[in-house]
């Protein structure tokens, strides 16, 4: 569905169906592979989670030639849910 990340301040929408309205618009975005016409538009969305939970995600942006939606954690936090993260490895 989303990959949270922690580093992000954009949180990008790769399909329409997440925002019942859409602002046209062409942006620029800087990614860790540089600074890329990426964004066509932006609004708030709306994501429905199992058992009819809305997750709401106000300023995303919609990006058709994202890989993957993208969020942050504010995002997340924002909408009520708690966020542990764990290295795995252990160093």
């Amino acid at each position: 569905m989303c990959l949270a990340d922690s580093a992000t301040i954009h949180r990008i929408l790769k399909d329409k169906k997440y925002f019942s309205h859409l602002t046209i618009s062409n942006a620029h975005v800087n990614t860790i592979s540089g600074n890329s016409k990426l964004i066509e538009g932006f609004e708030r969305a709306i994501i429905l989670l199992p058992k009819g939970t809305k997750y709401v995600i106000d300023d995303a942006l919609f990006s058709t030639k994202s890989q993957r939606n993208l969020s942050s954690f504010k995002d997340i936090r924002l909408n009520g849910y708690h966020i542990e993260t764990m290295n795995e490895k252990k160093y």
